[in-house]
């Protein structure tokens, strides 16, 4: 399956993507340590927004063939930025916290499928990622 993001430059470090399927649209703008003016996401914090919202997706499919009820989970996702050796993402650092108390007989099956979340899994192998996960029940 193949999903079309059209990406349009507006100047001044500003792009507006727009969802070919649903025609959303999502503004950009380089961070402040880039030249930008951190007005809205920058590129690199869509990754980490990409990987809170795919742990969470994946926990919310999990929930849905299990029959839980995880509404109200969340996601925190802490980007940290390296020069060394190029610019790019040196650490997304995780936190999910669930809903459910911490014996849930689920728990395993739970973490091992947000550790699965196609996102993490497409992430360069060198770049930490840790998920920690916090239950709440």
């Amino acid at each position: 399956m193949s999903v079309q993001v059209d990406v349009v430059y507006l100047g001044d470090l500003h792009t507006e993507a727009t969802h070919g399927p649903s025609q959303h649209k999502l503004l950009t703008d380089a961070p402040l340590d880039n030249g930008g003016k951190g007005e809205a996401f920058s590129p690199t914090d869509l990754v980490g927004t990409a990987l809170g919202t795919c742990v969470l997706t994946i926990l919310g499919l999990y929930a849905k063939r299990n029959g839980l009820e995880v509404k109200g989970a969340t996601a925190r996702v802490l980007k940290e930025m390296t020069a060394v050796p190029i610019r790019r993402i040196a650490r997304l650092a995780t936190e999910v916290r669930i809903p459910l108390a911490a014996d849930h007989p689920h728990r395993a099956a739970i973490e091992q499928a947000i550790r699965s979340c196609p996102v993490h899994a497409s992430l360069y192998a060198e770049m930490e990622k840790p998920i920690d996960f916090v239950w709440e029940g």
